[in-house]
């Protein structure tokens, strides 16, 4: 019964996706190559204790299993962990900052079907030993620069900053277990939920309408005014300034028409520190990447150090990019065993031009006509040479 099924949330790659992606992975690594970003590998499987402990991914989305020694591994659920204990074992000891990046499949396990992968392609960045506002520009502009490279027309950069709901949260809310409803609500995009729960909470109408407000606070720089008056605290009051900062380097980057302010954006992942940001297309529900700054992850690793970096799913840049041309830029040369030699001399001039060119015996196709339809050019050598035939 499981000769065709695969598990839960598995895909299968055809060549026509496998193209597709190999095209839009070397245009992206080379976009992010071109900036000064080196890439490197970390392995499939991890110590549980480790990296998936220390990974944001949810328990339960992560594969377990045990190695002959009893010790618990997991398939790397995301890249941030892993090149964190990389570069904090490694690199990280000359105290200046690294410009990592990856290409890694990475692995999340599903209850249920619903479309979503268990194995997903992920391609980013990691900026590590730069807590400046200057560094959160710049990653933000080379996701932009990358997504445009991939040929990426319409999107868009939504920015926000994890310690500006969290202080408005404590100023009205004043506890943990009260602000992790209203941010699961925002976290899930419930905006209606988050309304008919804040009316339902047991506050005044003033402190009600802060937290509406909260669900306006999108658009451009004019928002950072309203966000900051919005806020009493020194915390949300500086997260709101942080924001105005990194608008402005945005400017100088040139990359403003790309990005939107967006102070209502939380995560899941809970090593997120300060700006985080998601990036939003058309054709796809979900955003094609995000990422953000999370300052205390090296710290797990007994190495202190600011980061920040992004990453993109290359399934949802694929369905945002939508249909793919479908011919396949493959040349055939055709041929009967009497003009062998003449095939394999003519296959061989093409591939040296640069040309993809399959070679096949017409003894081995049932249909021509059929099979020689998937090919962009022909080329046929069957029957006598032709100087026999004028001989």
């Amino acid at each position: 019964m499981f000769m065709f099924e695969k598990p839960l949330g598995m895909r299968d790659t055809l060549p026509l996706l496998y193209e597709t992606k190999k095209q839009l992975r070397q245009k992206m690594t080379g976009a992010i190559e071109k900036w000064g970003f080196q890439f490197i590998e970390t392995p499939t499987l991890e110590f549980y204790d480790t990296v998936g402990v220390q990974s944001a991914i949810l328990e339960g989305q992560l594969f377990k299993l045990l190695d002959q020694e009893g010790h618990t591994l997991v398939l790397r659920p995301d890249m941030t962990a892993p090149i964190a204990r990389v570069a904090a074992s490694r690199f990280y000891k000359e105290n200046y900052p690294l410009r990592l990046a990856y290409d890694a499949n990475v692995f999340r396990a599903q209850q249920r079907e619903g479309g979503r992968p268990a194995e997903f392609e992920q391609i980013g960045t990691e900026l590590i030993g730069d807590a400046t506002t200057s560094g959160d520009a710049e990653v933000i502009a080379l996701m932009i620069a990358v997504l445009k490279e991939a040929g990426l027309q319409d999107f868009k950069v939504a920015i926000g900053h994890i310690g500006y709901a969290d202080a408005l949260f404590k100023e009205i809310l004043g506890n943990q277990e009260r602000a992790d409803v209203l941010r699961r609500y925002l976290y899930e995009k419930n905006y209606v939920g988050y309304r008919e729960h804040v009316k339902s909470l047991p506050l005044s109408s003033i402190d009600k309408g802060r937290l509406l407000q909260l669900l306006q606070l999108r658009g451009g720089e004019d928002q950072l005014a309203v966000a900051a008056d919005l806020v009493s605290s020194r915390e949300g009051k500086e997260a709101a300034a942080e924001l105005g900062k990194l608008w402005s380097h945005l400017q100088d980057f040139g990359v403003l028409e790309s990005v939107k302010l967006d102070l209502n954006l939380v995560s899941h992942m809970s090593y997120y520190t300060g700006v985080l940001f998601e990036v939003y297309a058309g054709n796809v529900g979900f955003p094609l990447g995000n990422g953000g700054r999370y300052n205390q992850l090296f710290e797990r690793f007994d190495t202190p150090a600011a980061a920040t970096g992004f990453g993109i799913r290359l399934d949802r840049l694929i369905e945002s990019l939508g249909e793919q041309e479908e011919t396949p830029d493959i040349h055939c040369v055709l041929y009967s065993q009497e003009r062998r030699m003449e095939a394999l001399k003519s296959a061989d001039e093409l591939r040296g031009q640069g040309k993809k060119v399959i070679l096949q015996d017409i003894s081995g196709v049932n249909d021509v006509d059929a099979y020689t339809k998937q090919f962009a050019d022909v080329a046929y050598f069957i029957g006598s040479r032709k100087e026999e035939q004028d001989g």
